[in-house]
């Protein structure tokens, strides 16, 4: 089969609406005779409902009200004796004075401060990835210390902020290097 250019080939021609030849007759205004029945039936509603409306307020009919008045006579006395209030119903429950008289006891309790916080950001082999990391601590406006420690398993340097005296610093300062993209830190007791 052979590769066909559709691209550079020039688009098909419509064909004209046509009965045995002869082209078919367009109305004048070029509207459907099928919208102008439904645009001549909706007017005609609308008509219909204005009119409807119009004669509903015209009519005496609808003028008088539905509803008689009510006489008055009675009620207005019954109401004047509503006006009086009753006497107020004796309590049955004994906790609202008992509130009044209850006394608390107050205890003598001490807050014990568990001392001084550190916030590890990292442990490393190399000195340079522990400066790297305090650099980066220092771009979020953080001053950080690197410690460089003998272990069983080898050197390690490590990177920690503090001391802080509450943890309450410590974690604000956690979140702090969170926003700045430096993850991993840990809050320790010094």
């Amino acid at each position: 089969m052979a590769n066909q250019d559709y691209v550079s080939r020039a688009p098909a021609k419509k064909k004209k609406n046509t009965r045995n030849g002869k082209k078919s007759p367009k109305n004048a205004s070029g509207i459907p005779l099928k919208s102008k029945l439904i645009s001549l039936l909706l007017i005609m509603l609308i008509a219909a409902f204005s009119y409807g409306l119009w004669s509903l307020k015209t009519d005496p009919s609808t003028k008088t009200p539905l509803v008689e008045p009510v006489k008055v006579t009675t009620e207005i006395k019954a109401k004047n004796r509503a006006d009086e209030l009753p006497e107020l119903p004796k309590e049955k429950w004994t906790y609202v004075k008992d509130l009044e008289t209850k006394e608390i006891e107050v205890g003598q309790y001490e807050v014990k401060e568990k001392g001084p916080y550190k916030m590890q950001c990292g442990s490393f082999r190399t000195a340079k990835q522990a400066e790297t990391l305090k650099a980066r601590i220092a771009f979020s406006g953080l001053e950080a210390q690197v410690k460089s420690v003998t272990g069983t398993s080898g050197l390690w340097h490590k990177v920690f902020l503090g001391p802080y005296p509450r943890k309450r610093q410590a974690e604000k300062h956690k979140h702090k290097l969170k926003r700045n993209n430096i993850n991993g830190c840990q809050i320790w007791g010094w």
